[in-house]
């Protein structure tokens, strides 16, 4: 048994078989790509350049590498070149990255192609639903070497194969599968983002900021800031339950079924109750099938006496933060969308005043905010506390990212929003 000392970067190899091995010259593993191998059940291990040509003798563990550093250059490092050919004369994959764009990457899924990676000896970027596509095709891959023990990716068949050919057209045609349907996802998350706000109402008196990160292609989030007339603006977070598409289908729903005004003439705006009201009632109706639920907080604001009504039906309590003050959770009933019809909702108005910042956020970034003690009632978090002396801006910025952070890990990941106000 070979005894492989721990290197100074503090990595060792891996001691059981690994779907992903991946191999880096010191910086972690992209959080998105981290979140892609675990939503797929895929193991996977980090090891430092160093440790490559280790590897060697450890075929039997590996199921594909991803080579990601900006230092190799696979031409001229032989060490590199050597320990390649030897891992893909024992049917393993290697996957060569030689470029990573620095610009962060808002969502895995929904990313254009420049902000993500790019393959060696290509001048155009790859996504990371074409990187999995190439994992995914180079375990399948892997399956024909002997002793594999990787889950496989292509259904089996009773029968057997007739021939090797066989399996090279099942292993190309899962590879057109994974890309049409990777594509076909990415576009309807595109489609999706068309239905939010292309900018926010800045002025010299009032600044937002928000932050949206699906877990998935699609999002069960939504959000909106509309301006109704030259001194109101509505503003709400919709948070669908469940994610994926059901809960995506679900929120362009809810975007074309809510109303501002009245129907009929005079055509008035709304109160955020009656919204609600409005909203829950179409829902009911519609008696829509799967996934027909929904949270949701509706906010008006009317810049000229600054005030701000709220109401909200089961999503998280807005949060009110004042300078000098901790923060405060605007607390209103109202039950969830889409379940009873009569459902009645309360809405609360407060006055606004120099410094002040509002913060709705979807059930994603609870944890990061808050919890509920059975003594205590609710606390914030210490690192919540740190944030709400920042700007808006900053605010949301940070929380999002303490977020992205607390959820590498994770099982299971859910939809992100954050949706700000502040009171120049």
């Amino acid at each position: 048994m070979i005894k492989i000392p721990l290197l100074r970067t503090g990595y060792r190899l891996p001691t059981a078989f690994t779907d992903v091995v991946y191999v880096t010259d010191g910086r972690p593993i992209p959080w998105e790509m981290r979140r892609l191998l675990r939503q797929k059940g895929l193991s996977f291990w980090q090891i430092h350049l160093d440790q490559f040509h280790l590897l060697r003798s450890l075929g039997h563990l590996i199921g594909t590498v991803v080579l990601d550093t900006p230092q190799v250059d696979r031409g001229s490092d032989q060490q590199i070149a050597a320990t390649i050919e030897a891992l893909e004369a024992q049917n393993i994959g290697v996957i060569v990255l030689t470029y990573r764009v620095n610009r962060p990457v808002k969502s895995f899924s929904l990313a254009p192609t420049k902000t993500s990676f790019t393959i060696s000896r290509s001048t155009e970027s790859v996504s990371i639903e074409d990187l999995w596509a190439r994992i995914s095709l180079n375990l399948s891959h892997r399956k024909k070497g002997p002793g594999m023990v990787c889950k496989p990716l292509v259904p089996g068949t009773t029968g057997g194969l007739s021939s090797p050919n066989r399996l090279a057209d099942r292993l190309q045609e899962t590879a057109g599968l994974i890309a049409e349907l990777t594509e076909q996802l990415r576009l309807a998350g595109l489609v999706q983002r068309d239905f939010l706000p292309k900018q926010l109402p800045d002025s010299e008196h009032f600044r937002w900021a928000v932050a949206f990160q699906p877990a998935e292609w699609v999002s069960g989030d939504l959000y909106d800031v509309v301006r109704l007339d030259t001194t109101r603006i509505a503003f709400y977070l919709v948070d669908a339950v469940g994610h994926a598409m059901p809960a995506a289908l679900l929120t362009i729903f809810v975007k074309q079924a809510i109303a501002f005004r009245q129907s009929q003439e005079p055509f008035a705006i709304l109160q955020p109750a009656e919204v609600m009201e409005a909203l829950n009632k179409k829902m009911c109706q519609e008696r829509l099938s799967g996934y027909q639920f929904a949270t949701c907080c509706y906010c008006l604001l009317d810049t000229g006496s600054m005030t701000l009504t709220i109401a909200r039906a089961g999503h998280p309590y807005p949060i009110l933060l004042r300078p000098g003050q901790g923060p405060l959770r605007i607390e209103t009933r109202g039950s969830l969308l889409g379940i009873f019809e009569q459902s009645t909702y309360q809405q609360v108005t407060i006055e606004l005043a120099r410094g002040d910042k509002l913060l709705l956020y979807s059930d994603g970034a609870e944890p990061m905010i808050g919890r509920f003690d059975d003594q205590k009632g609710f606390l914030f978090s210490d690192s919540f506390l740190e944030l709400t002396d920042h700007p808006i801006t900053q605010l949301v910025d940070r929380l999002m990212a303490q977020t992205r952070q607390s959820m590498t890990g994770q099982a299971y990941i859910d939809d992100v929003t954050l949706l700000g106000l502040e009171v120049l």
